[in-house]
């Protein structure tokens, strides 16, 4: 898949799978099976879990940059959401581990030893954030061959070199209003 015809894919594999690890980073990675205690550890209780859901943003971010950039900047805000995805599938790697032990640890001393399982939530993580490593990747090669914004919306360079519109002539009433519109357009407070 190349140039243009990839970039509505991979776009939408990026924007969703970032969006599902940012959602999946907050909620619970493990849960206790059993016992009295309906204790689970989310992102926020355990070590660099909630790196996870940052980096996933931070990913998300990127896409959104990446969509009103242009040349080499686009290519480097795609190798920023690739590094940010490697740094959140590190992240869910490292919290596999992390989330079981520390509710291990806390179920330990309210009731003893319990048996203690990962949620769905992990595995959403998880798959979210090596989809969002692909489509980053992918990115980062094909980006040159996509679509840009056009420079229309860029904003003016400099408004006041910009030549002046000829104004028809019109009565005080409409010039007053035509007057505070440029003034609020300059950031002035025609009120004060």
């Amino acid at each position: 898949m190349g140039g243009r015809r990839s970039f509505g894919p991979v776009v939408l594999l990026g924007l969703g799978s970032g969006a599902l690890a940012a959602v999946a980073g907050s909620k619970p990675w493990a849960a206790v099976q059993g016992g009295r205690a309906a204790t689970t550890i989310t992102g926020g209780d355990a070590g660099e879990m909630p790196l996870a859901g940052a980096l996933a943003l931070v990913v998300l971010a990127c896409w959104g940059v990446l969509l009103v950039t242009r040349g080499r900047v686009r290519r480097a805000v795609a190798v920023l959401a690739a590094v940010a995805a490697v740094g959140t599938l590190v992240t869910v790697a490292v919290g596999w581990s992390q989330a079981a032990d520390q509710l291990r640890e806390d179920v330990v001393l309210l009731e003893g030893t319990l048996e203690v399982a990962h949620t769905g939530w992990w595995w959403a993580a998880l798959v979210g954030s090596v989809l969002s490593l692909v489509a980053s990747v992918l990115a980062a090669r094909l980006v040159p061959q996509w679509p840009e914004m056009g420079r229309r919306y860029d904003a003016p360079a400099d408004a006041a070199a910009a030549p002046a519109a000829a104004q028809p002539d019109a009565d005080a009433g409409d010039r007053s209003s035509l007057d505070l519109w440029r003034a609020l357009d300059e950031g002035h407070d025609p009120t004060a």
